[in-house]
């Protein structure tokens, strides 16, 4: 079966068990034989097997690296590792994840894959670091649309005849490139200008609202044209261009969505984590579920969360990256 044509039906049929899942993943992961995570080398490995007489116990999945004579698994220096979820059921969930438009609850893992819910909490956070491409490569063009919204929940007491302290939400800003990527962060008036800085090109056309935070824009980008919401326009032209943040808006509406109708609340220690879960359906939006699946478990080598940071941490590859939930 081809990755990039992989549904969900074809992962129930074919991925019935651990050994199905893992064979999956070492043809997506190493399409020119096993690479040996410790010195590098390609296809020069072979898979251990328990002796002739059994006596010997071996793990299943189990590589050993002729010139090195390290031994290894494909799970190595990825999500996957030293987890105790079979391999099958983490596919599932990453194709749960990927081809669900508005993103899947935890809670709705733990019922569907029959795991405990703090696995399922910790398997989804895992997958959206997978899904993190940061720093992508390449800077926005083009025309680029900026707008921002608030996001979040409820806070507790809040609400019509229940005073409390305040909103709960945090701030978010999305750069939109018109027919492209978007790209969204956790911000405030302190950061606002680092973020359009490091992530559009000086040559682009910057589209925003009236928002008096984007007066500098017009100083570091070719141009910066705005619309005013304050006075209730949406779409304007000038000289040809049509000026709106209408793109913006609409992926925001996909982002409200998720969060209202499945998530319910963002913790703000974990919003980025959830940005870009959104940000990585919208740019893999062209291709099918099986394609942004197979994306999405390209994306999980190399990455590594735990629930918190060792007292004394292994050795980490420089291609690796170690973080802490």
């Amino acid at each position: 079966m081809k990755p990039n044509n992989t549904n969900l039906a074809d992962l129930a049929q074919h991925f019935g068990t651990e050994e199905s899942a893992r064979s999956f993943l070492e043809r997506l992961r190493w399409p020119e034989g096993p690479i040996c995570p410790h010195c590098g080398v390609i296809g020069d490995a072979y898979q251990m097997k328990p002796s002739a007489k059994g006596k010997t116990h071996v793990r299943k999945g189990l590589w050993k690296c002729s010139p090195c004579q390290e031994e290894f698994t494909v799970t190595v220096r990825t999500i996957f590792e030293s987890s105790h979820i079979p391999l099958n059921k983490w596919l599932l969930a990453i194709h749960l994840l990927s081809s669900s438009k508005k993103g899947m609850s935890a809670h709705q893992l733990h019922r569907m894959l029959g795991i405990t819910y703090k696995s399922a909490w910790f398997m989804c956070h895992r997958i959206r670091e997978a899904m993190r491409k940061e720093p992508m490569k390449g800077m926005l063009k083009g025309v680029v649309e900026v707008d921002e919204t608030y996001v979040g929940g409820r806070q507790r007491g809040v609400g019509p005849g229940r005073p409390g302290l305040g909103s709960n939400k945090a701030p978010v800003v999305s750069l939109v490139e018109r027919g492209g990527r978007v790209r969204s962060f956790p911000v405030d008036s302190e950061n606002l200008r680092d973020i359009m800085r490091r992530n559009i090109r000086p040559q682009t056309a910057v589209m925003t609202d009236d928002f008096k935070s984007y007066n500098f824009v017009e100083n570091d980008f070719a141009s910066h044209d705005k619309i005013a919401h304050s006075k209730g326009r949406y779409v304007r032209r000038k000289n040809g261009r049509v000026i709106h943040t209408n793109t913006a808006e609409g992926f925001f509406s996909i982002l409200k969505r998720g969060v209202n109708g499945v998530y319910h609340h963002w913790s703000k220690r974990h919003l980025k984590r959830y940005l870009a879960e959104f940000d990585f359906r919208y740019n893999t939006r062209k291709v099918s579920d099986g394609e942004r699946t197979a994306l999405a478990i390209r994306g999980a080598v190399g990455k590594r969360l735990t629930y918190r940071t060792p007292v004394k941490p292994s050795k980490v590859n420089v291609n690796e990256e170690q973080r802490s939930i």
